[in-house]
């Protein structure tokens, strides 16, 4: 099953747009995992089987494992995910982008080491980059298109022929680089008027969407803007807004019900 099979599958069953990051900071976590001997795995554990039922993906952030020096703990918790909720695909959040020879590796990284099915990627560098991901054709490749931060505009509101160069990266990824039929965008809630330009210029392509809960998007905004004529198309990311319900023992419980929370919000609008 390629990526867009596995996105379609999950849409269906768990009837859900929302992607949990699994974005972990070891000062913030919970007092009752702090003393484990892997504290990252032991709450990521408790959040997804909380929420693995609410879900269409799992996004974990490479930077919070690498940064803390807990990279096993981000291989614990994606073979965690492909134990008891396979169909869920696992987002490796790293948005990669170097030379070819390079990309090759952080390619290998991505699905080999880590079994990723799917990896972000940062279109700066043009084809050449991008292409060792693309090659895996069972695997999603999703490109930094219209980005939540705030201070996204400075590169991606230029214009250059005509067009902002968000709407050439989404252009090229539709009609030149998707040649394995495996790209998805990255278009920020915090943006939901350039959303809807991009699923004009983009009809089928799944979109990753940051920026609702913790940053402001506007969920109505982002399902009305983004959804393709099917009436899917979205993963729709939380992390801060999930992870860190509680503090208290029943950090999962609260996890899982800030999903479901979500998810029905989302479903509201649909």
């Amino acid at each position: 099953m390629n990526f867009y099979e596995k996105l379609n599958a999950i849409w269906a069953k768990n009837n859900s747009f929302v992607c949990v990051g699994l974005d972990p900071d070891l000062n913030k976590l919970p007092a009752c995992v702090k003393d484990k001997e892997f504290p990252i795995f032991e709450f990521n554990k408790a959040i997804i089987d909380a929420t693995k039922d609410y879900v269409c993906a799992y996004k974990p952030q490479a930077a919070y494992y690498a940064g803390q020096d807990r990279d096993a703990e981000l291989k614990m918790t994606i073979d965690y995910i492909k134990e008891v909720a396979p169909e869920v695909p696992v987002i490796l959040d790293v948005k990669r982008g170097d030379i070819g020879s390079t990309a090759d590796m952080y390619a290998k990284e991505a699905f080999i080491r880590y079994n990723a099915d799917a990896v972000t990627v940062n279109p700066y560098m043009g084809f050449d980059t991008l292409k060792p991901f693309l090659d895996y054709a069972d695997k999603g490749v999703i490109i930094l298109c219209r980005t939540s931060n705030p201070n996204s505009g400075d590169l991606q509101n230029l214009v250059a022929d005509g067009k902002m160069i968000y709407q050439h990266v989404a252009l090229l990824a539709k009609d030149k680089w998707n040649y394995n039929n495996n790209i998805a965008l990255v278009i920020g809630a915090t943006y939901p008027e350039e959303l809807k330009e991009v699923r004009t210029l983009c009809p089928e392509l799944p979109f990753l969407v940051p920026g609702v809960g913790a940053q402001g998007g506007d969920v109505e905004k982002v399902v009305k803007n983004g959804t393709t004529a099917a009436g899917t198309g979205l993963i729709i990311n939380s992390s801060r807004g999930i992870i860190y319900a509680s503090k208290e023992d029943d950090f999962g419980v609260k996890a899982g019900e800030k999903t479901l929370e979500l998810r029905d919000l989302i479903n509201s609008f649909r």
